[in-house]
């Protein structure tokens, strides 16, 4: 994204007094707590995303950024529910070498008619080898008729019995009182037994679920102040986001009295995702000064959050609260002009307190200012004459369908060139890109139908061939190079011409490839604007390309990629 990083004057933030009424909606809230634990469920409920599948190896990698984070419980997985989970547990044991968090097994209470020292779930609990062990229990009437089968004596007996029998091996004992709102708000009476069966065998722990999402901070506030009532052990609340409300919900829960909040980093889960930790962590703590992480973690954040994103393979959202990248960054001018003088008029909190940063977008809507500001952070020196300049080229491109604030190197070399900076290390005198594409139409005639798992794509070869011809330092190169598709074998073909003249561009590679169709009425003769991630190992920058030929729009985000690469080395 084209941005600038905002000067910070460090003025006085103001220091806005937190008040927090004793009362709320009928029922009265306990004194604010001091600190709450930080339960990150990413390992086991987080994986249930669609689509977001975990290595053994990544759920290592993944329980070692949330320790640096310094939440303090990591639930790894369900031990004896998938090969997977048993191998991360029988790993962490020599290769998971925890500072702050510690870790934690789920599993379930017994079965109904099972003994608890007969019970397999139980009995892998215990194998796991973690100290402390959260099992799951139904504290809705209904499911115990219509899932376990089973009458409601049995359901409680179930939870005092697995309690007890884990407390017997040593474990500390966490219990996920599931669908905890819903069965609260139809039979209270049998929710708050099943806490009771808990508490009275041991369990350290009693955490409230919203398993299906759907309660509101009301709902929620009510039934954890009435559970404060009437439990000694440490509440904790477990947020589903289905009614958009995850976070908020454990917000109201703390307020009224639980002291573990579970949730997962970036609100992975299935459906709508868990309480979002990077939202509810500096809610709690820079909102309501309550201790979340240990000193100095808070600014880990920021990085964790993406650095976890990248382990699991999904892209960060740029709008997420508190880690996005796009959530301190300002686009219009108006707005712009203002934080020039102060930066903290259009900023809720620090975004360096969260270790992310403030930025300012560069787009059709920006102003002399904003350009001003992006020229000086680069060190390019425009006059106001070159800004006029600049500002009206930007506009005009943005109409044909460029995209400047997210094409930050583009616009980088926008800025230069309009300064009168050399950036002319090559010059291409023609490019060229051969497809062969021989479909075996009398064999996919004749062949039968294809077997479960072929395809007729089996008969059909793809051959790509690109060469480019350019001049650089004085010589005319030629070069030709086959890949995986047009894109590729272009720029196989460049980096072959120039890597023996510029050495540095062995070490920068393409991270990602993106095509937006601008004008889809024209079908396949519309506009394409085409994106291209590149990275040099220590930094990644975006450039952009738009035309109706989609290869053509491919060649200038590339071309510009490898130029800006050559611009920041020189």
């Amino acid at each position: 994204m084209a941005h600038s990083k905002v000067a910070r004057s460090n003025p006085t933030r103001s220091k806005v007094a937190h008040t927090h009424s004793s009362v709320s909606h009928g029922y009265r809230l306990p004194e604010m707590p001091d600190s709450v634990d930080i339960f990150d469920t990413t390992l086991r409920d987080g994986s249930q995303q669609e689509g977001l599948s975990l290595t053994v190896d990544d759920k290592l990698r993944v329980a070692e950024q949330l320790d640096h984070l310094g939440v303090a419980f990591i639930e790894g997985g369900w031990p004896g529910a998938n090969p997977k989970d048993d191998e991360f547990f029988a790993r962490a044991v020599d290769e998971l070498h925890l500072a702050e968090a510690t870790l934690v097994a789920f599993g379930s209470t017994r079965r109904p008619g099972v003994r608890a020292q007969d019970d397999e779930v139980l009995r892998k609990l215990i194998e796991a080898k973690t100290e402390v062990v959260c099992i799951v229990a139904k504290s809705w009437d209904l499911h115990v008729r219509e899932a376990l089968r089973t009458t409601i004596e049995e359901a409680v007996a179930m939870v005092g019995d697995s309690v007890r029998f884990l407390r017997e091996n040593g474990k500390r004992v966490f219990l996920d009182a599931e669908h905890f709102f819903d069965g609260h708000r139809r039979n209270r009476d049998f929710s708050l037994s099943v806490l009771d069966a808990a508490e009275a065998a041991g369990a350290e722990s009693l955490v409230l679920c919203d398993t299906n999402g759907g309660s509101l901070p009301d709902d929620v506030g009510w039934s954890v102040a009435d559970v404060k009532e009437h439990v000694s052990a440490q509440i904790g609340i477990h947020c589903h986001n289905d009614a958009g409300c995850a976070v908020a919900n454990s917000l109201t829960a703390v307020q009224a009295g639980a002291t573990q909040l579970q949730g997962c980093i970036n609100g992975y889960g299935e459906r709508a995702g868990n309480a979002d930790l990077c939202a509810a962590i500096p809610d709690l703590s820079l909102k309501l000064r309550i201790k979340t992480l240990p000193p100095d973690r808070m600014e880990r954040l920021t990085p964790v959050a993406h650095h976890i994103a990248e382990l699991v393979n999904v892209a960060p959202n740029p709008q997420q609260p508190y880690v996005g990248s796009s959530v301190f960054a300002t686009k219009a001018g108006l707005h712009t002009s203002a934080i020039v003088r102060r930066h903290d008029l259009y900023e809720h909190v620090d975004p360096e307190t969260v270790g992310n940063g403030a930025r300012v977008v560069v787009s059709e809507m920006a102003g002399r200012s904003t350009l001003a500001m992006k020229a000086s952070e680069l060190g390019v020196d425009l006059d106001g004459e070159a800004l006029g300049r600049v500002l009206d080229e930007l506009k005009r491109l943005e109409h044909e369908g460029y995209h400047f604030e997210v094409a930050d190197g583009s616009l980088e070399l926008l800025l230069k060139r309009a300064a009168g900076l050399s950036l002319e290390f090559f010059d291409i005198e023609s490019f060229r890109v051969i497809t062969d594409h021989s479909a075996r139409t009398s064999d996919r005639v004749a062949a039968p139908m294809p077997a479960a798992g072929e395809s007729w794509m089996a008969v059909s070869e793809v051959n790509t061939e690109a060469t480019v011809k350019v001049h650089v330092e004085g010589e005319r190169v030629v070069a030709t190079a086959e890949g995986n598709g047009p894109v590729n074998a272009l720029d196989a073909a460049l980096r072959q011409a120039l890597v023996p003249h510029f050495p540095k561009l062995a070490d920068v590679h393409l991270t990602d490839y993106r095509v937006r169709v601008l004008d889809t009425a024209k079908g396949t003769g519309a506009v394409t604007r085409v994106l291209v991630d590149t990275s040099d190992g220590d930094r990644t920058w975006t450039t952009i390309g738009v035309s109706e030929n989609i290869i053509e729009a491919s060649w200038q985000a590339l071309f510009d990629s490898l130029v800006y690469a050559l611009s920041c080395a020189s």
